[in-house]
């Protein structure tokens, strides 16, 4: 062996060293371990012997939207390495919107944890025109929509005077649908949401409140919307992040063809482009969108860098599926078709530096344990944070 092939096997041994030693600290590193030492080596291959490469720094931090902002929540964020959130929202004045001095004390109570009180969510939830706190927005019926829009504008700047940057909401008609529950024996009998369109096609689907509404209608709601606020939010230096419509479906099911459907990409970009402004872009769940797509593992790449790029991704839903198209389930992060590393590699590359956070996830009846696959979560993502910020 000449000396320049012993440097090399050298130095790849050292940087296999490196990630064992770095990603067993995490609590789930050895999840994350071999395709970390597979990619690493996968990349000194490919570079010219003998050259350095700066390690990409990581923007984006580990955060969370789930659980109220009290003493036992905000200690158990804190006990699981999440220092960054979601608070939901701040009380609610009807008539006026979000109650300033509620806002400032739920950021007064993380800041005692550490934890910085990021976004919340606007009350465009994904719950469904039926259930929704502000239907006539999307239901598109004036003069009651501009009446909850001019809520919307007090709550940007409630946000702003609070420190809060983001704003997550939806524009949705049909609320988030599952057909069933699947149960997992390899993974103590836990339960995944599953939505099967034909399964869901063998009842009567009854039409929403709206009715029949079209996709250039949906976006000619969401456009009324967004043309009223995002001055306002851009004013106050806050980002929009709208999710998409969950789960992608075809055209028409019980009324309503969705705004990120059938083509979910083709749906993102016409959104992304209906403005050219800092504040409008995408609460980006990767689950979301990998519901519409039929080979997720590979097809999913393309959207992060095509949305990365224009800088868009405000804020990130990670959470794993098997399956895609009109047929999937919703999956541990480590157990699903998409390899999360590769993932986290990909919002890296584009300059991603907002929260990434697990949004829903497997159920199981047993005492605590939606709060163990929260934490198992927390843990994978911390794993993985440090293996992308790890790499040369």
């Amino acid at each position: 062996m000449n000396p320049s092939s012993a440097q090399k096997n050298q130095s790849e041994n050292v940087e296999r060293r490196k990630f064992i030693k770095l990603l067993s600290a995490g609590s789930l590193g050895s999840i994350a371990i071999s395709q970390a030492l597979s990619s690493c080596t996968s990349s000194q291959e490919k570079a010219p012997e003998g050259a350095i490469k700066p390690a990409k720094k990581v923007l984006m931090k580990l955060g969370c939207q789930y659980g109220a902002v009290t003493e036992e929540n905000l200690s158990f964020k804190a006990r699981h390495g999440v220092f960054h959130i979601d608070g939901d929202m701040p009380k609610f004045i009807e008539g006026k919107g979000w109650d300033l001095e509620d806002s400032l004390l739920k950021k007064e109570a993380c800041a005692k944890y550490g934890i910085h009180l990021d976004a919340y969510h606007l009350p465009l939830t994904s719950a469904g025109i039926d259930r929704v706190k502000m239907p006539n927005i999307m239901l598109g019926r004036s003069p009651k929509r501009d009446r909850e829009i001019e809520m919307i504008q007090q709550m940007i700047e409630v946000s702003a005077k609070t420190g809060i940057k983001v704003l997550n909401y939806n524009t949705t008609i049909l609320p988030v649908v599952r057909t069933q529950k699947t149960t997992d024996p390899a993974r103590g009998f836990a339960s995944y949401s599953t939505w099967n369109y034909e399964e869901a096609l063998k009842s009567p689907q009854e039409l929403t409140l709206a009715g029949e509404v079209g996709v250039d209608e949906i976006f000619e709601r969401i456009t009324y919307l967004l043309d009223r606020i995002l001055p306002v939010a851009e004013e106050y230096n806050v980002k929009l992040a709208n999710h998409i419509a969950d789960p992608p479906m075809p055209a028409g099911f019980r009324g309503i063809t969705r705004w990120n459907s059938p083509d979910v990409f083709e749906g993102i970009k016409r959104f992304a482009q209906l403005y050219d402004s800092p504040s409008h872009g995408f609460n980006f769940c990767i689950g979301s969108i990998a519901e519409g797509l039929k080979d997720p593992a590979h097809e999913i790449f393309p959207i992060i860098e095509w949305v990365g790029k224009r800088k868009q991704i405000f804020n990130v839903h990670l959470r794993n599926i098997k399956g895609g198209w009109n047929n999937f389930q919703e999956v541990y992060p480590d157990n699903g078709d998409m390899n999360f590393y590769l993932i986290m590699r990909a919002l890296r590359d584009v300059d991603y530096d907002g929260m990434v956070m697990p949004d829903h996830v497997p159920y199981h009846d047993a005492p605590g344990a939606k709060e163990q696959a929260f934490a198992f979560a927390y843990g994978h993502i911390s794993a993985l944070l440090q293996a992308v910020s790890s790499e040369v």
